[in-house]
């Protein structure tokens, strides 16, 4: 296979850039800025929803002024398909969150059924308050009524990959978020 018949190719040819890199860089700076605002100065555990959510994370993290703890939550509904499943718990903290404020981050929130479920057991663990944190937000009206606490960019209800989003389990590394062509 020539790098030119790789699937990420050819999914990029049939892709529009939805949000550049300087786009995604002011959405996180200005998630931060509201966050410390929000925390006031109190410290926050800040768990990532991995895998898609550790680009978003890593640079929120260093833009925050309020002490954090780090941590991270590995489950998955979508093992590398672009519709997805039944939860999967990969990995929970180790931090204990008991009356910890949460900053639950990931790359996006589409219908919300994984970032609902760990939401849930952040609160069953003793977190005293969980805000959750998406680098992106899709608006379609056929999520579980869960809402982001802060939102970077909004991205249109199509299939959308690059920074931490996969397409088939690359691309994640992206500076930029593309959606498929419908």
């Amino acid at each position: 296979m020539t790098p030119s018949d790789h699937p990420l190719d050819a999914a990029l040819r049939e892709a529009d850039l939805i949000h550049d890199g300087a786009a995604l860089d002011a959405a996180i700076t200005r998630i931060a800025a509201q966050l410390d605002l929000a925390l006031a100065g109190t410290r926050a555990v800040l768990l990532t929803v991995m895998q898609g959510g550790l680009p978003f994370a890593g640079q929120l993290a260093t833009r925050i002024r309020a002490p954090l703890l780090l941590d991270y939550v590995h489950a998955t509904r979508y093992r590398g398909e672009t519709s997805g499943g039944e939860l999967h718990w990969l990995h929970r903290p180790r931090i204990a969150l008991q009356g910890q404020t949460v900053l639950l981050v990931d790359d996006i929130l589409d219908e919300g059924h994984t970032l609902d479920e760990v939401r849930r057991w952040c609160i069953g663990q003793g977190a005293a308050r969980v805000l959750i944190v998406v680098l992106c937000e899709k608006r379609h009206g056929r999520g579980v009524g869960l809402k982001a606490d802060f939102v970077g960019v909004e991205v249109p209800d199509r299939y959308v990959f690059g920074y931490g989003m996969d397409y088939h389990e690359q691309g994640r590394n992206l500076p930029a978020i593309y959606a498929l062509r419908t």
